[in-house]
């Protein structure tokens, strides 16, 4: 007689596909969130990124990753790993993987967020500092910090004390947090648009990232509600509500990049620093022969009257 549960079951033959995507899905979160990581650091500013969109994202990949792990069905498949092989364990656990996976990554735009954000003085008034924004300042950067923190905080606390003293009422805190974390992720890029708008051009932002997360979102979610099924709605609804806004944002955001006013005024410059023959500029290369040309320009040193 087969000792496995029904659910059990179904989970110690997961397939081929579905792992394989699942995996493939987890390194393409990593892989979209590089290019964005990697542009901060490089340019050593969070310059262009609204702190309410870093802390309303925060706030729903937490909500997010708290819902999935708190959802009835993961702790059914948990339970499962005790008599199942650890390979069909680790497949079933790949959503919560997932989950996890752009929770951390986000987590990482947070930190980066904070430790770039502009805290030099401006050069034209020594006195006041550059913000990412209007009216921002580090101590802002700092607050939405704390703000994080403690969200995730509250968030674990309610969770234990949910399944130690009302383990019934799981389904329902799974779901207001999946409800909380969609409701946070459709007004996350509202300020990030409204910032992006007012700047009208990119700033930090990464361009390749929202190429790779907008249809990425959308296979990812279709994977999760393979997975989850209809009930897991709240769990894979968030990413079809965030693949539309991010959309826009991304359409935005190449506009500005390369047919806005900014974009083509970049483009011109870039091309007037060509000479038109297509040949190399006339400007000697060697640093003797830079020297010597620069000393025959006319410079605020120059006599008016030079003799003859």
């Amino acid at each position: 007689m087969d000792p496995l549960t029904p659910h059990c079951r179904e989970l110690a033959s997961p397939g081929i596909f579905q792992p394989i995507l699942s995996v493939l899905i987890i390194f393409g979160i990593l892989f979209s969130y590089l290019p964005q990581h990697a542009r901060i650091i490089s340019r050593k500013s969070s310059f262009g990124i609204s702190p309410y969109f870093i802390l309303l994202g925060t706030t729903s990949g937490t909500s997010a990753f708290a819902n999935i792990l708190v959802f009835p069905k993961t702790s059914q498949d948990i339970g499962c790993c005790q008599q199942i092989s650890g390979m069909a364990c680790f497949a079933g656990l790949l959503g919560v993987f997932q989950v996890g996976m752009q929770w951390l990554c986000f987590f990482s735009i947070l930190l980066l967020f904070v430790i770039y954000f502009p805290r030099a003085t401006s050069p034209t008034d020594p006195v006041s500092p550059v913000s990412s924004t209007n009216g921002h300042t580090y101590r802002t950067a700092l607050s939405i910090s704390a703000i994080c923190i403690l969200h995730a905080l509250v968030t674990v606390i309610l969770s234990v004390a949910f399944a130690l003293q009302n383990p019934s009422a799981m389904q329902s805190w799974a779901n207001f947090l999946g409800i909380l974390a969609a409701i946070l992720a459709s007004i996350q890029y509202f300020p990030q648009i409204y910032t992006t708008f007012r700047l009208r051009c990119v700033g930090s932002l990464s361009i390749p990232m929202m190429c790779i997360q907008t249809p990425g979102s959308l296979i990812w979610a279709s994977s999760l509600a393979a997975r989850e099924g209809l009930k897991g709605w709240s769990i894979w609804g968030v990413l079809v509500v965030t693949a539309c806004l991010q959309g826009t944002l991304l359409a935005m955001a190449i506009y500005f990049e390369y047919f806005g006013p900014n974009g083509k005024r970049k483009h011109q410059t870039d091309e007037t620093d060509t000479p038109s023959n297509g040949t190399a500029s006339e400007r000697p290369e060697t640093p003797a022969a830079r020297e010597s040309v620069d000393a025959e320009r006319p410079s605020e040193e120059t006599p008016l009257l030079q003799s003859q």
